[in-house]
């Protein structure tokens, strides 16, 4: 996504200030956003979509000149910044909030039926609000949200403060691990909120009350998914973990760092989208926590994530992870692909041989490398590189100091070349 990120500074902090209307669907905010230079700024860009207008802006308590176009918000101080020097951004915009059409169809803020959600993966956050919206760019967040008071507002990080107005509450939430802009997010809709469990992690639910009964059924292995993932790849990395369930149905679950939201249709009082919630709880771990540097490694986030359903199913009672790695192999050995793992490219890099592949790699990693040092391995990786990013490289040479043999071969074979090769142990 070339026409994503922003070049001259890096951001420490984003606070958001919005206020939302949810019958006309409107925005409006103000973004305070602390950043650093690291090179002389005569002018610096945002990424913001082009739905939204900006009225006035400030860098330094000066007021700035700004041009928006083509989903760039271009800046230019009253002063230069210099190389080394802080500077405060000040932001007030509004508009109608919607989704960025791309390659994957429409990710951003989406408007529901009564209420709505954010779902930014991978260049939708620009919908909501300016920022710099690139994975490697992340920052701590404070998130604060008015909305009717009909209506529960989520978002990312921990609830700080709720105050009641003139027939709208206010919600302060506060974000203080590093976030990856495309997984910010709101959520709102009338929903109930409840606690699923209380220690080692607590896990709450929000979901409209008519799915209650449905919800207990449908995840009613939340909590002991936890339990298993923190035991497979060690500390749940955040303050707690939320699960959403909106009003509508949605094609796909969606994660953000902190929550997973599903539709009223994965909530349909059966176990059919288990797989799908522990999917979205991986993710905490793999993506939110470690974050991938580059969307080229998104493998990284969806192969461990597919990876930890199986890992779950094995642990539930259902198939093995190695019963589930056959079974994917023969469908990616029927249906071949003609570009590598490690850079499937941005129209693919959501397919679902890419989860799989990746998934099935890591299956024959761990049959390269024993039990014992494999999930020594996914703990190690998730501890080193807690809040940080990582590319390809990064788990490679991690992976190497598991093993007193060369992976070269290893790596070629599995991400590096398109061709599929002999499942591990196969002739």
């Amino acid at each position: 996504m070339p026409d994503h990120g922003n070049l001259g500074y890096r951001i420490s902090r984003y606070d958001l200030r919005l206020h939302y209307r949810v019958a006309p669907n409107r925005l409006r905010g103000t973004a305070t956003i602390t950043a650093t230079s690291y090179q002389q700024l005569q002018r610096f860009t945002l990424d913001l979509a082009g739905h939204l207008s900006v009225q006035r802006v400030s860098v330094n308590n000066k007021a700035a000149r700004y041009s928006h176009r083509s989903g760039k918000l271009s800046i230019v101080p009253a002063t230069p910044i210099l190389p080394g020097g802080a500077m405060t951004v000040v932001i007030a915009y509004g508009g109608t909030p919607k989704p960025i059409r791309g390659l994957w169809g429409e990710v951003g803020w989406d408007e529901l039926d009564n209420g709505s959600l954010c779902a930014s993966q991978p260049n939708g956050a620009p919908s909501w609000f300016p920022c710099d919206d690139h994975p490697e760019a992340k920052a701590p967040f404070q998130i604060s949200i008015t909305t009717d008071s009909p209506y529960y507002a989520l978002a990312n990080g921990t609830l700080i403060e709720k105050k009641r107005g003139a027939g709208t509450t206010t919600w302060v939430y506060e974000q203080v691990e590093p976030m990856a802009t495309y997984l910010a997010s709101i959520q709102i809709g009338q929903y109930e909120h409840r606690s699923l469990a209380t220690s080692p992690v607590p896990i709450y639910a929000l979901a409209p009350r008519r799915l209650s009964l449905d919800f207990d059924e449908s995840f009613r292995h939340q909590v002991a998914m936890m339990d298993v993932f923190t035991e497979l790849y060690g500390p749940y990395p955040f303050a707690h973990y939320t699960a959403v369930v909106v009003d509508d149905d949605l094609e796909i679950p969606l994660e953000a760092q902190g929550f997973s939201t599903f539709g009223a249709n994965h909530c349909d009082g059966t176990l059919t989208s288990e797989r799908l919630i522990a999917h979205e709880l991986a993710h905490q771990w793999f993506g939110n926590s470690v974050t991938v540097a580059r969307w080229r490694d998104i493998w990284l986030n969806e192969g461990f994530a597919c990876y930890s359903e199986w890992l779950w199913s094995q642990r539930s009672g259902g198939r093995s992870a190695g019963e589930w790695a056959r079974h994917y192999y023969a469908k990616l050995e029927a249906n071949p692909v003609k570009v590598p793992l490690a850079d499937p490219g941005p129209k693919d890099m959501f397919d679902d041989w890419v989860y799989k592949r990746g998934a099935v790699t890591l299956h024959a990693l761990r049959l390269r490398l024993g039990d014992g040092a494999f999930f020594a391995l996914l703990q190690r990786w998730t501890d080193k590189y807690r809040y940080r990013c990582v590319t390809t490289e990064d788990f490679i040479a991690l992976a190497g100091t598991y093993t007193d043999e060369s992976l070269h071969d290893f790596w070629r074979d599995w991400l590096f070349l398109p061709e599929l090769p002999p499942f591990p142990g196969q002739r």
